[in-house]
């Protein structure tokens, strides 16, 4: 079973998202927050598997709360039953005691440049409110399971958001396709694509820790530290193209 915390500042939308949720058998809700302090201390309590968090939360720095909640100084004494150290839940996730929750970011179509800073800040997937049901639920199930999930039309912007801002670490402009194997080419066009690692293991018929693997030697080799640089250097480099 995922358990899920739901963030939002709108009665109606958590009442919403708590009814959805609670029609899948593997999905539950074990609280709601409408505010960030609200949300990074209730996580802390309760543990949940997944925060489902809106980006726009009217009383609160809301990338600083994903960062609260994906990357705490330290976690309380979770409420309720204590958890077994690598408990097995529903879809192969593994809750291990101690570890903080996945978060994610839903945003509307106005808050496409807070999906850099949010995935920066820690956040394990981004989709836009305008998601169907199905992608919604399927979405916190990859990320309980440790996988990322971005919506495909972000691309686009978040490509753009990493053109636009310096980071500390430039992507090294000495490497191009050619340093890349042809596998992982091809992982990173999954990766480009929108896929999730599990996706990626599917659609390839590999592991999904080779999945990772060879996610973590395209960032090494092209000097990125998260994967929404490499989806950068995908475009930049020709190997995927935009829709026109």
């Amino acid at each position: 079973m995922v358990s899920v915390l739901v963030v939002n500042d709108q009665s109606l939308q958590r009442l919403g998202l708590r009814m959805l949720l609670s029609a899948e058998s593997d999905l539950t809700v074990v609280g709601e927050a409408a505010g960030g302090a609200e949300a990074v201390a209730m996580s802390a309590a309760l543990r949940p598997d997944v925060v489902l968090m809106d980006i726009r939360l009217a009383d609160s720095d809301d990338i600083d709360v994903v960062r609260r909640i994906a990357r705490p100084p330290r976690l309380l004494p979770a409420a309720g039953p204590a958890i077994a150290e690598g408990t097995k839940g529903a879809q192969g996730t593994h809750k291990t005691q101690g570890s903080p929750p996945r978060v994610l970011v839903l945003a509307s179509a106005t808050d496409e440049s807070h999906a850099n800073a949010a995935l920066r800040a820690g956040a394990d997937g981004f989709l836009l409110t305008d998601a169907s049901a199905a992608e919604l639920t399927a979405a916190i199930r990859v990320v309980a399971a440790g996988d990322a999930v971005i919506t495909p039309t972000l691309t686009r912007a978040l490509i753009d958001t990493v053109r636009a801002e310096p980071t500390p670490r430039p992507l090294r402009r000495d490497v191009g396709l050619d340093n890349l194997t042809q596998r992982e080419r091809d992982v990173l066009t999954a990766v480009a694509s929108g896929w999730s690692n599990s996706e990626i293991a599917l659609r390839l018929s590999i592991a999904p820790t080779t999945v990772k693997s060879h996610v973590s030697h395209i960032l090494a080799k092209i000097g990125a530290r998260a994967r929404v640089q490499a989806v950068a250097f995908a475009y930049e480099s020709g190997l995927i193209h935009p829709a026109a």
